[in-house]
């Protein structure tokens, strides 16, 4: 993305929030608590799986009501399956998480560095998704170099991921 369409974005995303007190830390927190809670889901399966006591089902079932209605404060209009993408693209961070962190205990920290890398590109991806920086209508797989599919250009020497743009706009330290 080049510095001009970002500033651009930036300053969008800047006004809103200035307007409607959009904090993007706060959904950071939420969006990681939402990871907690599909963590906690499955957890609960597994455990009524092993064990055989349906209470554990129960309690699955309360879990996922609360993570309904804190996703739904994320994700509050969807199309298509963008609500079902979001809670996996946060599952799936946190699972590349968890495996990384397993991998570093156990010193193999270039494994480990590609989970924690990969987790990060999947969590870059919900929040271009939350952030509606991509629309998935048509989406067809277009050579790097090119902004957008109407680039006729190619001109970008490095194209700016989503990564970079995630980098920029969420820092979970300012409270």
């Amino acid at each position: 993305m080049p510095d001009k369409n970002f500033d651009s974005l930036y300053k969008k995303i800047e006004d809103l929030k200035a307007k409607k007190g959009f904090d993007l830390s706060l959904d950071e927190d939420l969006s990681i608590a939402v990871m907690n809670l599909v963590s906690l889901e499955e957890h609960f399966f597994f455990t009524a799986q092993k064990t055989q006591k349906s209470e554990y089902l129960d309690l699955l079932n309360e879990v996922r009501e609360i993570r309904k209605t804190m996703l739904r404060k994320l994700i509050d209009s969807h199309e298509g399956e963008t609500w079902c993408i979001s809670k996996h693209l946060l599952a799936a961070t946190m699972r590349l998480m968890e495996v990384g962190t397993k991998l570093q205990t156990e010193k193999r920290d270039q494994e480990a560095q590609e989970m924690f890398s990969n987790s990060y590109k999947v969590y870059s991806l919900f929040w271009a998704l939350r952030l509606k920086l991509v629309d998935l209508r048509g989406a067809k797989l277009i050579d790097d170099t090119k902004l957008n599919v109407h680039d006729k250009d190619a001109s970008l020497s490095k194209p700016m991921k989503y990564e970079d743009i995630v980098n920029k706009l969420i820092d979970c330290c300012n409270e």
